[in-house]
């Protein structure tokens, strides 16, 4: 009896198998977004917990190299991280507290001299909006009120999700020595080396993005409040804090902050002023962008701009600014992943 023939030639059932793959994968992932949203309470101190891993990892493995019990190690290296955490909430909080309303009121300054000189028809006047703000507010300060036991429970739940987070770091620092043999213990069969190596390599991006992000965000806010200091620019620590602060969110933290320094700059030192403000930002950004980037991250996963745009707007429309926060040191771990994964394919040899 003749074979039969297939009913469909082979380019296009292997066409159908790899969107049977692309589907299974696309599937378990929206799954498992969909669960990480349904559990946020218990996720996010897990990920923020991972990510102050990452941050405080050599400082840990340097303490244990120097003979100081992994305990200790793990809870002096917390204690730091509440100190330094601490220190700098409050040099950014103050900051932008002592000149949040010079800011503000720089920039409606700010708003009202491009609408005057660039003759804005059908705008109506800065401070008529400012105004009818301002009723807005008191109009719905009854409901604002009514929301005040809504706010506390927002600021438990943040309270709660902090100290979480920094006992899991505690416990994933202390017992990081485990994690390959916890890797080994959960993977298939013959899978043991594999996986444990895209975990350590996952980690190894996640680490490398964090500290280099965190120096380099210490840089730029160092050089940018010294240039404003220098132009004479108020609020010019606070504005150094939040070029700091935004530097986690890449490309679109850095943009907006620096907009607020150079329209700060427009509205009470004038338009050359400006001018000089944003070549100091541009500057900074050079600077960034040629040198402490290729230097600093050099040997981390590198991510192509418009890898990490879309990133950020995948992060936002599933967790808003967390999601923001969260997408960059995910990417980084999946592209580590996936060079592992190719590094373990290209090495391996032809079977004998």
């Amino acid at each position: 009896m003749p074979p039969r023939k297939p009913l469909l030639p082979d380019s296009a059932r292997r066409t159908a198998a790899w969107c049977g793959v692309l589907l299974l994968v696309t599937g378990v992932a929206a799954v498992a977004v969909w669960l990480c949203v349904a559990l946020k309470t218990a996720v996010t101190p897990v990920l923020l917990a991972l990510l102050g891993t990452a941050l405080l990892g050599p400082v840990h493995r340097r303490l244990t190299a120097w003979g100081v019990h992994r305990s200790l190690a793990a809870g002096l290296t917390c204690a730091a991280l509440v100190a330094v955490v601490g220190g700098a909430g409050y040099i950014v909080v103050t900051a932008l507290v002592d000149t949040g309303d010079h800011i503000v009121a720089s920039l409606k300054d700010a708003a009202q001299w491009v609408v005057d000189h660039f003759e804005i028809h059908g705008v109506a006047d800065v401070d008529d909006l400012a105004d009818n703000a301002k009723g807005l507010v008191e109009r719905f300060g009854a409901s604002a009120a009514g929301g005040l036991l809504t706010g506390i429970g927002v600021v438990t739940t943040l309270v709660a999700t902090a100290v979480l987070a920094l006992l899991l770091t505690f416990f994933f620092l202390r017992d990081s020595d485990r994690a390959g043999h916890l890797a080994r213990a959960v993977a298939p069969r013959g899978t043991g080396d594999l996986v444990e190596a895209m975990g350590r390599r996952a980690f190894e991006a996640v680490e490398g993005f964090m500290r280099g992000t965190t120096l380099i965000a210490l840089i730029d806010a160092l050089c940018i409040t010294v240039g404003l200091l220098i132009l004479d620019v108020p609020g010019a620590v606070g504005l150094g804090a939040l070029v700091f602060v935004g530097a986690y969110i890449p490309y679109l933290g850095a943009f907006v902050s620096g907009a607020v320094s150079v329209l700060v700059a427009l509205a009470d030192r004038g338009f050359v002023i400006a001018l000089w403000a944003l070549g100091v930002v541009l500057a900074v950004q050079l600077l960034e962008g040629h040198v402490l980037q290729p230097v600093i991250q050099s040997r981390t996963v590198q991510m192509h701009p418009a890898s990490i745009l879309v990133a950020l707007t995948a992060g936002a429309s599933v967790a808003g600014l967390l999601g923001m926060l969260l997408a960059v040191p995910f990417c980084a771990a999946v592209f580590g992943v996936i060079g592992e994964l190719r590094k373990g394919r290209g090495g391996a040899g032809p079977p004998s």
